[in-house]
């Protein structure tokens, strides 16, 4: 119990990677699964890892835990059950079943009316909608290589 009074803080950080051998990219951070999941998707990527680390009051990691779960989990088909893209300037909004569909409403949206900005939003299990921020930047999810 002497470690856990010396932790302050417990994070989960989310990554994505292709492989669990060693040399491998993982790319993130993301601060949700969802967000995790969303990469996995457009990177094509096969596993999401969840970093569970313990902080104490100066930041510095006490310990660190790794559980890698593999994407899509169980043979599953790989889509999102419920997308929703929303444009944050005008207010339109469509439901998608799947993330591409999302790409190509926001795509041509963005395309028809200059300067609009889409964001998606998926269902979480607990039937909360959730934004996935930075959700069409596959260059930046490469940008945050580790």
């Amino acid at each position: 119990m002497h470690l856990s009074r010396r932790m302050l803080r417990h994070e989960i950080i989310w990554m994505v990677c292709d492989q669990l051998e060693t040399p491998r990219t993982e790319y993130g951070p993301y601060f949700t699964r969802i967000e995790a999941e969303v990469a996995a998707i457009r990177l094509h990527a096969c596993f999401l890892l969840r970093y569970e680390q313990g902080l104490n009051a100066e930041g510095q990691i006490i310990s660190e835990r790794v559980s890698a779960i593999r994407f899509p989990e169980s043979g599953q088909d790989v889509r999102l059950t419920l997308v929703y893209t929303r444009c944050a300037s005008c207010g339109a909004a469509e439901r998608h079943d799947h993330l591409w569909q999302a790409e190509v409403w926001a795509d041509i949206h963005e395309f028809e009316n200059t300067g609009h900005k889409v964001r998606l939003f998926v269902r979480t299990t607990d039937n909360q909608l959730t934004e996935v921020n930075d959700w069409r930047s596959i260059a930046a999810a490469r940008e945050r290589t580790v």
